[in-house]
């Protein structure tokens, strides 16, 4: 099956807060400040998947009507 926008989206979003993740986990945050901006950047790219994710359902559900 062909990817949808949807899809698409979720794979970048994705990768963007594995970066994220993989800053902090490799222990890259320099002090508590730098800590906390990617806790926040992961937070809003998990707020953003689930709204994809939401949207895609939504948008699946009403062709399938």
């Amino acid at each position: 099956m062909a990817k949808t926008v949807f899809d698409v989206l979720t794979d970048k979003v994705t990768e963007a807060k594995a970066s994220s993740e993989e800053f902090l986990n490799a222990g890259g945050a320099k002090d508590f400040a730098e800590y906390k901006e990617a806790c926040g950047v992961i937070r809003g790219l998990n707020v953003a998947l689930r709204e994809i994710s939401d949207l895609s359902r939504n948008y699946t559900d009403d062709i399938d009507d």
